[in-house]
This record gives C-alpha cells, structure tokens and sequence, in this order.
C-alpha cells in the first residue's frame, strides 16, 4: 500500500492505488469495470509537463487545486480550481502547472462509443458530437466529475455509471457541437495521411524524414509542412506519441514492459519508460498492474 500524505489528501488523492512519483506530486491511471469505454486519471503534478501528443477518444479533466495550462494550436488556456477542460479526439496539446504549487485534478477519457451514445439519447446534435470550446468555469459540473471518480474507487457502479451520463450529457448540452469531417480535403493533407499510414505499418523501423519525403514524392520541408499542419506535431513527435498508444495496447493485453519496448520500436525498457510516463503520466509498470488488477 501507498500512505498518502495529508497534502495529498487534502487535494483529493486517491489513496492507496495512487502511484509514488517526485516530492508532492501523485497519479493514478486506472479503468473500472462498471465503466466500460472509459479510462480514469486522478493525479497532482508539480514538476511534470506532458508534451505534445492526442488521445484517441476524448478528455475531460475537472481542476481541483492550483492551475493547469493546456497548450493548444491556437495558443494557451488555463485552468484553476472548479474549471474543466475539454478536448476532442486527436486534438495535438501539451499540458503543465501555471503556478508554483503545480496542480491537482480529476479526468475522464471517454470513448467514442461512450459520448456517441449519449450524444444520441440525450441531444439533438447530427454527425460526431464534441466540444465547441476547450475551456469552462463550471464548479458543479466539476464537482460531478469528481463524484464520479470516487464512485468508481468505492466500487458503487450504479452510481459511477448514472454520474457519466450526466456529466456527458451537460457537457454536450452547454458546450457540445457537431465535429468537422475528418477526410483530408487538400493535396497536404492526403499526403500527411499517406505519411501516418507508413509510420503506422513501419513503426519500429521508420524511415528518415528525407526518404519518408521520396516515397510520397514530395520534399521534406513541404511533408513537414502538411503533417504539422494536419495533426497538429511534426512526424518525429507524433510516432513518439503513436509508439505510446501501441504500447497501452500490449500492456493492457498482458505483454511486458521490456517486450512492449521492442515491439513499438523504443531502443530498450527505459526509454519507453521516460517517454510513457512523460505522456501517459504514470510508469508503464504502474500502468499494467492496474488493468491486470
């Protein structure tokens, strides 16, 4: 078992599950079986800065102490006590403390599947629900954020479960919209996506900016270009990001850390670590136990 200190009871810290990380900082990753389609991060960060990468469902993350700054493509928005932050799939950001004290909250990754259908019994919204914008003053909807996390730590399902619907209900009412076609419309854009489909097959053993360029019959430059401006990275950063989704994978199907490292393409165990934990905010060790728990 993990003590919590009385700092990090004070900010809401899950407790026993919580994963030891520097001096005042805590995280735990975590899924709950009465809440398929949905994964669950509670955490304190300090020093952390997660850099830039994408979910492949949605995020919303409700502030319970300090500040958070999500750095978006359009600039920067913070967030601090009773604010929640929202952002859609694939949408690229990075994420740190605004202030000293760095920041404690409480987050929902929702599946498409999960706000799909929720979108559909409880909204008139056409096409893929989302968000419409990224950042809310909303305290009680945060607090039902963080009701739902500790119904999912006590094991009440029916309680966790009624919480998520509405909180993804009211999400989707006071900040929803329909989200844009995804199909790449210009030449940059197709062949952004001709590019993450080679990364995609090739992912431990990709090709050089320079030959990945040849194949596609453009330059470099211009493929730097059209996969920046279609995912939001370069195409260096969004593999690293690409290899860490991968390995979520295999963790969760069992696969050890060091196999998982060979198969995505990290050079060995502790560089899929650094870069694991830098994204995903918990070890990959940590990460495994709690879904083989």
């Amino acid at each position: 078992m993990v003590m919590v200190s009385g700092e990090q009871a004070a900010d809401g810290g899950p407790g026993a599950a919580a994963v030891p990380r520097a001096r005042g900082e805590w995280a735990r990753h975590w899924r709950y079986d009465g809440l398929p389609g949905l994964d669950l991060l509670r955490a304190r960060y300090v020093r952390h800065s997660f850099p830039r990468h994408a979910h492949d469902g949605y995020v919303v993350c409700a502030v319970t102490a300090g500040i958070e700054e999500v750095g978006l493509r359009e600039g920067t928005v913070r967030a601090g006590h009773g604010g929640v932050i929202m952002l859609n799939p694939e949408v690229a950001h990075t994420a740190r403390a605004g202030a000293p004290e760095g920041w404690a909250y409480a987050t929902l990754y929702p599946s498409y599947e999960v706000v799909a259908e929720i979108a559909e019994e409880t909204t008139a919204l056409r096409g893929t629900a989302g968000f419409d914008r990224t950042v809310a003053e909303d305290p009680q909807l945060a607090g039902v954020i963080t009701e739902i996390h500790r119904a999912a730590e006590t094991g009440n399902a029916l309680a966790a479960d009624s919480l998520l619907r509405i909180a993804v209900a009211r999400l989707l009412r006071r900040y929803g919209g329909p989200l844009p076609a995804r199909t790449p419309r210009t030449a940059g854009a197709r062949t952004a996506a001709r590019a993450r489909a080679v990364l995609e097959e090739r992912m431990a053993d990709p090709p050089s900016l320079e030959r990945l360029a040849q194949e596609l019959g453009t330059g470099p430059f211009a493929l730097l270009r059209a996969f920046k401006g279609a995912y939001g990275m370069p195409p260096h950063t969004w593999l690293t990001d690409a290899r860490v989704r991968r390995a979520r994978r295999l963790l969760e199907a069992g696969h050890t850390p060091a196999d998982t490292a060979v198969a995505v393409g990290f050079t060995d165990q502790p560089h899929l670590n650094r870069h694991f934990t830098r994204i995903v905010g918990v070890p990959p060790g940590a990460y495994r136990r709690e879904r083989s728990a």
